[in-house]
This record gives structure tokens, C-alpha cells and sequence, in this order.
């Protein structure tokens, strides 16, 4: 068996163990969350500093195939964020839009989702029909210190049936969450590294965004900054 199969192995034992501490934490199931916010699910800590350091492992080597790039809108303008993606499916956003591809921007294929990452996506109920469907599409957002991200749906999908799972690695993001339609009250949390958000149902397409981190408020990634990722399904 190759080492990067060992690892793996290794990845996955982590993410089980990890998803079983949770109910030692007095949760007794992945679809017992710990609270709802505006219809969107919040597990706090879901991930312990193991697992969460197996998750930036495996990152690094998804990296290596698919580097982090400054994304642009289509006027042009520079996005804070850097990005990159796992599975079938990248998103892209440049001059021609938003959009989903086959390939980074440098042609090659995205590398597979890091095992780990994809217990973390089962282990969630509220699959319609009961589909253990893999998600397809991971994608890879870094911020540094002065980034954030607008108030947007995920809405370039032609699936809306299954959740978008997220989760934050390193330091803490300020999370606004807001409504299906642009516009009314909005309400804001604190996300930690470990953190685990489940955007589904009625907050499927609600407008959320990230105003600003604590940076280094966390030890995970030594340079400091956040790593999130958005699992999701695209067709």
C-alpha cells in the first residue's frame, strides 16, 4: 500500500473518531444539532485539533496539484479571498462570470476530495431520498488577514436539494447570515476552527457572507488566516 494510502486511511480513522466524540460531547447524533441560527445548523467544535490538523494535511496535497488563485469579478475587480476546489467540480469566477468547471484555471483536473473531508459530508442526515451520494464539489477558500466575503447566494448550482456543508479551519470568522431574499434583518456568530455549518431547507439559498477575522486568534495554520471549506453538490 502506497503512503499516500496509509495517510488516508489514517484521515478517515480521524474524521469516524472525530464524528464519534460528538456525542461523547453530549450530542447524540449528527442530526441532533447544537443550534439553529436563521435556519442555518451549527456544531460547535465538531472537529478536535487532530482532526482539524489531518484536514490541513490533506489540503496541502490537494494544493499542490490545484494552487490557490486570486479569483476577479467579472468587472475585473480583485476578490480578497484566494481559492481552489476538490471533486468533479471547481468554481470559477473571472471576466466571464460565475461558473463551474472541470479543470484549473492551469488545465489540470481537480484532485479527488480528501477522504476525511468526505465522512465529514456523510455523516450528516437530510440527504434526500437517502442518496449517499459523494458531494461534487469542495471548494477551497483562504483568507487572510484583511479578507472578507460579501453577502451572496449559492445559487450556481443546479441542485438545491442537498445542504451545503460547511467547515472552518484556523482562525475565527465573523458570520452573517441573512435572508432568501437580499435585504432585511441579519444576524452574526463568531466561527471557530472546528466548526461545522449545515446550510439546507429554508437556508439553502439564504445570502451569507463573512465581515472579517481575528487573525491569528488561532494556532492551526502558522502564518495565521482561515481556511474554509464549502462541500456541495452542482448537477
Amino acid at each position: 500500500m502506497s503512503l499516500q494510502a496509509l495517510a488516508w486511511q489514517q484521515m478517515r480513522r480521524i474524521a469516524w473518531r472525530t464524528l464519534g466524540n460528538a456525542k461523547e460531547r453530549g450530542m447524540e447524533s449528527l442530526n441532533t444539532p447544537s443550534f439553529r441560527q436563521k435556519g442555518f445548523v451549527i456544531y460547535p467544535g465538531l472537529l478536535d485539533r487532530t482532526a482539524q490538523e489531518s484536514l490541513v494535511v490533506a489540503l496541502r496535497e490537494v494544493l499542490k496539484v490545484a494552487p490557490l488563485v486570486q479569483p476577479v469579478t467579472a468587472s475585473g475587480k480583485p476578490m480578497s479571498v484566494r481559492m481552489s476546489a476538490a471533486g468533479d467540480y471547481g468554481w470559477i469566477s473571472d471576466r466571464r462570470g460565475y461558473r463551474y468547471e472541470k479543470q484549473h484555471p492551469n488545465g489540470a483536473n481537480w484532485p479527488d476530495i480528501p477522504p476525511a473531508v468526505l465522512e465529514i459530508w456523510h455523516g450528516f442526515g437530510g440527504m434526500p431520498n437517502s442518496e449517499k451520494r459523494d458531494p461534487e464539489c469542495c471548494l477551497i477558500n483562504w483568507y487572510g488577514a484583511d479578507a472578507r466575503m460579501g453577502m451572496h447566494q449559492d445559487r450556481d448550482e443546479t441542485n438545491f436539494d442537498y445542504p451545503v456543508v460547511s467547515i472552518s479551519l484556523g482562525d475565527e470568522a465573523l458570520f452573517r447570515m441573512g435572508n432568501v431574499e437580499r435585504g432585511g434583518k441579519t444576524e452574526s456568530l463568531w466561527l471557530k476552527s472546528g466548526d461545522v455549518v449545515v446550510m439546507g431547507g429554508a437556508a439553502r439559498l439564504a445570502y451569507h457572507g463573512v465581515d472579517r477575522l481575528r487573525f491569528r486568534s488561532s494556532t492551526l495554520l502558522p502564518q495565521g488566516g482561515r481556511i474554509n471549506l464549502t462541500l456541495r453538490m452542482v448537477t
